[in-house]
């Protein structure tokens, strides 16, 4: 049912909008972030510091103190024949209560019979689980229970299982209807688990049905074979000045078996951080040249977009390729718009701008979208519909195990280059338990007086109120005489294209050895000659992130070296970035920070086509994965059974709505 067919009040639509929820399903599946047992605790074993929960008479009027637009209440209850003094701070409306009504509370035992309450109810709930949900401002719990508590009044009835009857009976799961009302509002544990249970189980059916669904797709698409030959191919990877890895090779054999092959190429070339994917994609785009088609390579951001460009142009003109470029803010941005559509360009490198409705390609064969976890799926597709039949690769930096990338990317054939370029030397990354750069200044100086250059890296532009972190701009100026007599340059990414390309350049030139920035140098920088980094307020960071900003000092045959600032003192912070320290592994580091955050922040939920999955977890919950995998597989190999066959059409509407673009 929509919102209008609930017929829900003004109120709980504006809660509904608020919280994005637009259907009777999405308010059903709007599900609690944590539970609390409450668990009666008698009075003899309360304990000074312990967390109580107990259910007495209300035995004073409670009083309300206020200061400012914060206040405390203070009541007595009687319990076990012992008057407790309970102060709860911000909620002045508890002075309504009656005397000798019944209140549960839950709280902390403080000594001398006080207890500093966390949360009230005025009735006896002890043995219950209550739910909490994830609010947003002016939304109450009670406010979304209620809303949820209505909607299953008005369609409750209507809740049927679609997962098909004997998968239902083979995991011994229980209905839909039981596992949503017991989500919400569980009879015990053991059905607050069976609900749980059941939902991710149906969460990863419908995903991997999903990815089952596109990639049979996928095959079904041919194309006809690209032919190019494999000498001139083999004459310009001698050429490029390098000796690829045996990764890089493995990775080029299988783009170019692809480009050969009369099924469209969907490829995921992951890699480690300097890896050479660049590389691999240059051999692509080259061999998809000789075949005669034009090549599309799209960028994050205007400055990598730029130094593609200028590093294709150096490798692909001796050859007589014409290299181009296109971005939004360009002055000739029509002409070369023009020469795209006369074929008089054979290779564009650019930013989204490369999708826009008014580019025409004359002969588009193969689209790369570096770093991909940053654009849409829409976008990706709508660059690639540019051309017929055309083949795509997505290159990303932050490598994943090669098992939870199947469960990802599972519609996409994957080639992982996890090995660094001969010479390479890595990088050294060092925890400072302070903000500030005054231990290791001498260490920046030396660095410095070595004739090599510097990052140092903010995460704010601006400061602020909300955002406690040391700003690029603030940084810039105090750091200017600390630095001297060396010069400074400022990037971030309110500065116009022109300011940035000059900074940019003049730091490629080393004319600015200490480049002040934001993470606009996280994807793609590279200038060899800058070994040191510093980071300020790391804590703010991801640790995936925090690996491919150290990736701009490892890009030359010195060892770099990363420091990591922060004085935040949290001990999972501190365990959290002392990993950075002991590996340069990018694949562990990012399986740890998907364990810490999971793949919707690592990848980009909404812009990587990754299904939010609201219960499950790709890296803890393995049996669901497998046996919804395995599921996923009996029901497309079985369509001629009439129920598979109804899930396979219910996932066909799903499928087109979140996950196939």
């Amino acid at each position: 049912m929509n919102l209008d067919e609930l017929k829900l009040t003004d109120r709980r639509k504006q809660i509904c909008n608020k919280l994005g929820l637009e259907t009777s399903n999405d308010i059903l599946s709007y599900y609690p972030f944590r539970y609390e047992m409450l668990e009666s605790v008698h009075y003899s074993d309360f304990t000074a510091g312990s967390t109580v929960s107990f259910c007495g008479e209300l035995a004073s009027y409670p009083s309300t103190f206020r200061h400012g637009r914060l206040s405390t209440t203070r009541f007595k209850v009687l319990f076990e024949d012992e008057i407790l003094t309970v102060t709860i701070f911000n909620r002045p409306w508890i002075r309504n209560l009656d005397m000798n009504q019944q209140i549960t509370v839950v709280g902390k035992y403080e000594g001398n019979n006080k207890v500093t309450a966390s949360n009230y109810y005025t009735k006896d709930v002890l043995g219950s689980i209550i739910a909490y949900y994830p609010l947003k401002e002016g939304i109450s719990q009670n406010d979304i229970k209620k809303l949820i508590q209505f909607t299953f009044s008005k369609c409750g009835d209507q809740i049927k299982d679609i997962v098909p009857a004997d998968l239902i009976t083979k995991h011994k799961l229980i209905s839909y209807q039981d596992a949503l009302a017991n989500i919400h509002n569980p009879l015990n544990k053991n059905m607050l688990a069976k609900a749980i249970s059941r939902l991710k189980y149906e969460e990863f059916l419908r995903f991997y049905l999903a990815l089952a669904i596109l990639k049979g797709n996928t095959a079904k698409n041919g194309k006809a074979a690209k032919h190019f030959d494999d000498d001139k191919v083999n004459d310009f990877i001698s050429n490029l000045g390098f000796e690829l890895t045996q990764d890089q090779h493995k990775a080029k054999d299988d783009i170019l078996s692809d480009l050969k092959s009369e099924r469209i190429m969907y490829r995921l070339v992951q890699g480690e951080v300097g890896s050479g994917k660049t590389a691999v994609a240059m051999i692509g785009l080259y061999a998809n040249y000789l075949a005669g088609f034009q090549g599309a390579l799209m960028a994050p951001t205007e400055i990598l977009a730029k130094q593609h460009y200028l590093s294709l142009k150096k490798q692909f003109e001796r050859y007589g390729l014409r290299v181009g470029v296109l971005y939004s803010s360009m002055n000739n941005e029509k002409q070369v718009k023009q020469q795209i559509k006369d074929g008089e360009i054979d290779i564009i490198v650019g930013t989204h701008a490369l999708f826009s409705e008014d580019v025409e390609y004359k002969k588009l064969g193969l689209v790369i979208a570096d770093e991909q976890h940053r654009f849409g799926v829409r976008q990706r597709q709508a660059l690639k519909d540019k051309g017929t039949d055309c083949d795509f690769i997505l290159m990303s930096a932050t490598p994943i195990p090669r098992t939870l990338a199947s469960s990802i990317y599972g519609d996409m054939d994957i080639s992982t280059i996890a090995s660094l370029p001969k010479g390479r030397k890595g990088c050294k990354t060092y925890l400072i338990r302070k903000n500030s750069i005054a231990d290791i200044l001498p260490d920046i100086k030396n660095c410095l007086n070595e004739g090599r250059q510097v990052y140092i890296v903010a995460a704010a532009i601006e400061r602020s109120d909300n955002y406690k972190a040391k700003d690029v701009n603030g940084l810039y100026e105090s750091l200017k005489e600390v630095l001297s007599p060396y010069k400074l340059g400022l990037l971030h990414g309110k500065m116009s294209s022109q300011e940035k390309d000059e900074i940019m350049e003049s730091f490629n030139r080393n004319e600015v050895q200490v480049l002040v920035s934001t993470t606009v140098v996280e994807v793609g920088v590279n200038v060899a000659n800058a070994t040191m980094m510093i980071i300020y307020d790391a804590d703010k960071f991801g640790l995936s992130q925090l690996h491919q900003l150290r990736g701009r000092v490892q890009r030359s045959n010195y060892e770099g070296t990363c420091y990591l600032l922060t004085d935040n003192k949290d001990q999972d912070v501190t365990q959290r970035l002392n990993i950075l320290c002991q590996s340069n592994d990018g694949f562990k580091i990012s399986y740890e920070d998907l364990k810490l955050r999971g793949p919707g922040d690592i990848l980009g939920t909404r812009q990587s086509g990754i299904p939010a999955f609201i219960l499950g977890n790709l890296i803890e919950d393995t049996k669901f994965i497998d046996a919804a995998r395995d599921d996923a597989h009996e029901i497309m190999n079985s369509l001629d059974k009439k129920e598979y066959k109804d899930y396979y059409d219910e996932i066909m509407q799903i499928a087109a709505k979140n996950f196939i673009s």
